[in-house]
């Protein structure tokens, strides 16, 4: 909604430029992200590590434009500006090259923000410093206009950039070309900005004063250190609370940019709705709906409720869309006058750095689990309810002390039944949680044995006693699909197995003497929990040997292995990493397999159906295909689903496949899933 005064020529040249810089800001966030993610094992911590850099960066772009306003003339702020837009424009495209894949299995957090920092970063560090530096520009050249005007158009900008990219951008486009229409519109935008830079120099030098901010000049005086610190915390904790539900959700579904782009969306919607106008956020219905969907989260919880994948989106997005209402809209509630705008903006800009090093570095160092998301619901519970006790006393519920205790009784409800719901369960058994860039780890002890959780998915089951330590288990049982092709493919030969995911080492128990094991695993938590708590893998009979760092990167640089079964089941909790299923990959697959090898792929998942894209890949490579589903008997079995893969028909067709397969289902013309193209948001389960 545009003010009079931004329907002026110069109104919208300064609306056009901070549209283009926000639409931007938020396209190159999943673009570049989904183009490294492979390369980094397809694991969530990619996405909040590459959210980090992006907010590092927007502190540093408003502390550009904030020092630039204070300390220079108008001239020389348009002077630097402009040099900057023009340097900036040596470094495109944006899209980082294969040069830039890691050597090892090491933390890799240092890895991404470098790839970041070479690539996107001086773009993205002058489109971060639009929004504020053309605010205090059109404060000072539009006295009678509203600059948080522009900034609640900034973040439509924005919110058209995040909703248009699962939607219109992913599907339709190759991420090389999205790297090159964004380099292009980049373009577009410092065409704008550079005439807007330029455009400073016809001040004329009587309406200068040397080292006099740019802004329109009022009586107010500074803002007290209890602003600041409003200013600073309120963003610091919707920051960490969007880091924390997006990690939360990604653990257990798939790491793809439409959960990413979701809670990022709802995130920014908060802020335009809230900046907009004033009148917009109700204390009373914003503060309440918040602790309701809270008590719904957890008394569902409370219950042992078990939802559907989209009511579960739809719960946890909710209680952080209301959340970030009440944060931002008493933010709002606090803002200065235009002459403190750019401080203003620092500040909330620094609160969004500190929840994501919160959340990306500060919480993988401190804790071995994902205790985050718990403080941020417990926390989202006292702010919420607070804030709406508050509204309460002083509008419909009174301030009379038998009313006060009526509020704060129901203040403590809440806070009671979140905080126990979140620290007041069990342990299920937990004896050892680690935790490191790719996730968190846990192993489980029960009177029949040890279990390997991640997420809330089991990795892996051994039992205890001695007779049955060597026993295949839970997914990988005799009947399993890995279980078929390890025993009947070539029956009494020796084998070579390729396995990409080690897990516990479970696939290991096959091997027979003379067989040879080669597994890959990214985690080096997996294989120290392998090695330490389990004995699948030094109890083989046969030679085993791990290479540790991302399976596809491992394979594209090595010689042939000539595996006679190749065994896929590289999972992240209950998430995919697409990469490994891919044309590209599967290209790199066949050429460490012999002629008339097997691929025994894992499918099983609860909410991503990857039966048609795996049969896509089979129906291009030329390779018959058999899905076989094993029984669920605990505690040695686990329902599982494997498609098997060979060129000719000879082991798909043999009894022992056959008498386990499941009738194939009509996939219909399934799109290839290539580098450049996959999308996972077509596969979602919705039940």
């Amino acid at each position: 909604m545009l003010t009079r005064a931004l329907r002026t020529t110069t109104g919208l040249w300064f609306a056009m430029a901070i549209f283009i810089s926000a639409f931007l800001v938020f396209q190159v966030q999943p673009i570049i992200s989904k183009t490294i993610l492979p390369w980094f094992g397809g694991s969530p911590a990619v996405w909040t590590t590459c959210m980090l850099f992006f907010q590092l960066l927007l502190f540093a772009g408003y502390s550009y434009a904030h020092l630039l306003t204070k300390l220079a003339t108008p001239r020389i702020q348009g002077a630097i500006h402009f040099t900057l837009l023009l340097m900036t424009l040596t470094v495109l495209p944006m899209t980082p090259s294969p040069d830039w894949k890691p050597q090892g299995g090491d933390d890799p957090t240092f890895s991404i923000l470098l790839i970041l920092l070479a690539n996107v970063g001086l773009p993205y560090f002058l489109l971060s410093s639009t929004g504020p530096l053309l605010q205090a520009w059109f404060a000072n050249r539009v006295p009678n206009g509203s600059p948080y005007r522009l900034y609640a158009l900034s973040n439509v900008g924005s919110l058209v950039a995040l909703i248009s990219y699962p939607f219109v951008v992913e599907p339709a486009l190759t991420t090389s070309s999205q790297g090159q229409i964004w380099s292009l519109l980049f373009c577009l935008f410092a065409a704008v900005c550079g005439f807007l830079a330029a455009s400073q120099f016809r001040k004329t030098r009587g309406s200068e004063k040397a080292h006099e901010p740019d802004v329109v000049a009022d009586n107010s005086e500074r803002p007290a250190w209890k602003c600041y610190f409003v200013w600073l915390a309120l963003p610091a904790f919707a920051s960490m609370l969007l880091l924390a539900t997006t990690n939360h959700v990604c653990q257990d579904i798939a790491v793809i940019p439409f959960l990413w782009i979701v809670p990022l969306s709802l995130y920014l919607l908060t802020f335009i709705i809230c900046f907009d106008r004033e009148a917009w956020y109700a204390r009373r219905w914003c503060a309440g709906l918040g602790v309701l969907s809270l008590l719904v989260i957890h008394g569902a919880a409370f219950w042992a409720t078990r939802w559907s994948m989209p009511i579960e989106l739809v719960a946890y997005f909710t209680a952080m869309f209301f959340t970030c209402m009440v944060c931002h809209g008493e933010l709002v509630r606090n803002k200065p006058t235009p002459k403190h705008l750019t401080a203003f903006y620092l500040m909330s800009s620094a609160g969004g750095a500190i929840g994501g090093l919160t959340i990306g570095l500060l919480c993988p160092w401190l804790f071995s689990t994902y205790v985050e998301m718990q403080i941020c619901m417990l926390s989202a519970a006292v702010i919420m309810s607070g804030v709406f006790l508050i509204d309460a006393q002083a509008t419909w519920l009174g301030n009379t002390p038998s009313r006060r205790a009526i509020g704060i009784l129901g203040y403590c409800f809440v806070f009671i039944v979140v905080a126990f719901v979140e620290f007041g369960g069990g342990d299920d058994g937990i004896v050892k949680s680690m935790r490191n860039f790719y996730g968190v780890l846990q192993i489980s002890e029960s009177p029949w044995g040890t279990s390997l959780i991640h997420g809330r998915i089991i990795h892996g089951f051994q039992f205890r006693h001695p007779r049955l330590q060597k026993l295949p288990t839970t997914y990988y049982g005799e009947d399993s699909g890995v279980g078929l092709a390890l025993k009947h493919f070539r029956d009494g030969q020796p084998k070579r197995v390729g396995a990409v995911g080690l897990g516990i080492g479970t696939v290991a128990t096959y091997g027979k003497p003379g067989d040879y094991f080669r597994f890959y695993e990214i985690n080096p938590k997996v294989l120290e929990i392998a090695n330490d708590n389990f004995t699948f893998v030094k109890n083989s009979d046969a030679k085993t040997e791990i290479i540790l760092g991302d399976a596809r990167i491992s394979m594209e640089r090595e010689s042939s292995q000539q595996f006679d079964v190749l065994v896929l089941d590289a999972f992240s909790g209950d998430s995919i990493p697409t990469h490994l299923l891919t044309k590209e990959a599967w290209d790199v697959y066949l050429r460490h397999l012999k002629t008339d090898g097997v691929i025994a792929v894992h499918i099983s998942n609860q909410h991503v159906n990857l039966e048609p894209v795996v049969r896509r890949l089979a129906t291009e490579v030329g390779f018959e295909c058999a899905t076989i589903a094993s029984p669920d008997l605990p505690p040695q079995s686990m329902p599982a689903r494997w498609i098997l893969m060979a060129r000719g028909n000879a082991f798909i067709a043999s009894s022992e496949v056959q008498k386990r397969s499941l009738p194939l289902s009509d996939t219909g013309k399934f799109p290839l899933w290539t580098d450049q193209y996959n999308n996972v948001v077509q596969l979602l389960r919705i039940y």
